[in-house]
């Protein structure tokens, strides 16, 4: 069932700036990803989410800006846009089953489970596990499982999920694992740091953010959305 959090009237304001800044960030980025506008369920959903619970309270003037801040073990809260878009590029909605990979302080997770989805959310920091998991269990959000661990190899016991969202970016390619668990129909979206010139220059490998898709028989394709900044997916642990 879908969880609707008491937002702060205090942060109205900035709530509603925010939502208006990732709405003109959609159109002007709909050249990269194919889409003008969000749909109104996911801007819905995002403003529901008292992001300033998601970070450290020395942080909560800032909590409603569009871009990304800490959260601690040299991780980050997405920037709202990019948390708006993965949330609508990977379908969630009432009844999908949306994996996570890189839980993080739990923003992410909470907006998909206002979309309605069933959220199964896996983080390999244990600071960061404990952390979401007392932030969303105060928060009432009951529909989202958690677990401490690899996230590059899934959850293959509660597989096929509908929608995948990863979190931090892969180095070079998208998980095997995970795109083995999506569902025929199923959409996954991944960053992805590759090499080349630019991320030689610059000490660091560019990103892109990807949309793997699944068809009904099983066959996949992908395609390329737009550049993005993440933290490294941390793998084998």
């Amino acid at each position: 069932m879908q969880h609707t959090t008491e937002t702060d009237d205090h942060f109205a304001g900035a709530r509603a700036g925010m939502l208006k800044e990732i709405a003109q960030e959609a159109a002007e980025a709909a050249g990269w990803t194919g889409r003008s506008k969000l749909r109104a369920e996911v801007l819905e959903a995002v403003g529901r989410v008292p992001r300033e619970r998601f970070i450290a309270a020395g942080e909560a003037a800032e909590a409603y800006r569009n871009r990304p801040l800490p959260i601690g073990c040299a991780q980050t809260i997405s920037q709202p846009f990019i948390v708006a878009l993965m949330s609508d590029l990977c379908g969630a909605g009432p009844g999908k089953r949306i994996l996570e990979i890189g839980t993080g302080c739990g923003y992410q997770a909470a907006v998909l489970a206002e979309l309605g989805a069933e959220v199964w959310s896996i983080e390999s920091l244990p600071e960061l596990y404990e952390g979401a998991r007392t932030r969303l269990r105060n928060l009432k959000y009951r529909q989202i499982h958690l677990r401490l661990g690899d996230g590059t190899r899934g959850w293959p016991e509660a597989a096929p999920f509908h929608g995948i969202i990863v979190t931090a970016a892969a180095a070079r390619r998208v998980p095997p694992a995970l795109i083995d668990q999506l569902a025929a129909g199923g959409a996954l979206v991944c960053p992805v740091a590759e090499g080349g010139s630019l991320g030689s220059l610059l000490g660091t490998p560019t990103q892109r953010l990807y949309l793997i898709q699944k068809d009904v028989h099983g066959v996949v394709s992908s395609r390329d959305v737009l550049p993005v900044a993440f933290v490294p997916l941390v793998e084998g642990s």
